[in-house]
C-alpha cells in the first residue's frame, strides 16, 4: 500500500463530493508523518501540486489548519494578505479560494484536506460545513489505513533486519573457520574491515559470504 495512492482515491472523491455545480473546484490532501517524506496527492491528475508552496514558503492555510486543528478559508485570494507569495502562486493555478481541514489522526502524525476552487467562497457557508463533516468521517478511515500501512512498514523493516543479521552471522562464522577465532575476535574482524573500507557493515558481511559461496570475487580478509 502507498499511502500517496491512497491519498489520491481519497482526494478524487472528495473533489466530486464537495465541488460546487458548475464551479470548478479540487482537492488535495496532505499526511505529515514523523520521520517520513510528506505526502500530498491531488483530484486533479498530473497537475501541479499547490499544498508544497506551504512547505516551501513555511507556512499557509494547510500548514495552519493541522497546527491549530481549526479550518481556515482563504474566502478570496484578491483581497487576503495572510499568505501574500502563496496566494499569488494559487492565483496564478487559477484558484480564488481555499479551504483548508484538519484531519484527526493517531499520535504526531498530521493530515489536511484542502479544497481549491476558481470562485470565491462566502465565510459560513453550508458547503464549509458539508466539507468539515466529510473530512470527519474521512478521518476514521484514513486513521486505519495509515495504522495498517505503519505495520506493513514495521513487518519489512523488521524484515530487513533480520536479513541483516543473518548475513552478518553467516559473515562471522566465515571469519571464524578461516582465522580459528572466536565470534567477539571474527566480528571485530569485520567491523575494522568496515571501517578501514568505509563500507557499510552489512556491506562487507555479504562480500564475505559472497566469496566463500563463490559468487563473487575473493574478499581477503583482515588478520587479528
Amino acid at each position: 500500500m502507498e499511502v500517496e495512492a491512497l491519498l489520491r482515491d481519497l482526494a478524487e472523491y472528495a473533489a466530486t463530493r464537495l465541488g460546487a455545480q458548475g464551479q470548478e473546484c479540487s482537492c488535495e490532501i496532505t499526511v505529515l508523518r514523523p520521520k517520513k517524506t510528506p505526502a500530498t496527492a491531488s483530484s486533479r491528475p498530473g497537475a501541479a501540486l499547490i499544498t508544497p508552496l506551504e512547505l516551501h514558503h513555511g507556512d499557509g492555510p494547510g500548514l495552519t489548519a493541522m497546527r491549530t486543528a481549526g479550518t481556515v478559508l482563504m474566502a478570496d485570494l484578491r483581497s487576503d494578505l495572510r499568505w501574500p507569495e502563496y496566494a499569488t502562486a494559487a492565483r496564478q493555478q487559477g484558484v480564488l479560494s481555499v479551504l483548508s481541514i484538519p484531519a484527526d489522526l493517531e499520535g504526531d502524525t498530521k493530515g489536511v484536506l484542502t479544497l481549491y476552487c476558481s470562485h470565491p467562497v462566502a465565510s459560513g457557508s453550508d458547503g464549509i460545513s458539508a466539507a468539515e463533516a466529510f473530512v470527519r468521517r474521512a478521518s476514521k478511515g484514513l486513521k486505519l489505513a495509515l495504522r495498517m500501512l505503519k505495520l506493513e512498514e514495521t513487518r519489512d523493516g523488521m524484515s530487513a533486519a533480520m536479513q541483516t543479521r543473518t548475513v552478518i552471522d553467516l559473515a562471522t562464522g566465515a571469519v571464524m573457520a578461516q582465522n580459528r577465532c572466536s565470534q567477539s575476535a571474527a566480528f571485530k574482524v569485520l567491523r575494522d574491515a568496515s571501517n578501514s573500507r568505509n563500507m557499510k557493515l552489512r556491506e562487507v558481511a555479504a562480500a564475505v559470504v559472497a566469496s566463500v559461496a563463490g559468487a563473487g570475487e575473493t574478499f581477503t580478509y583482515f588478520d587479528e
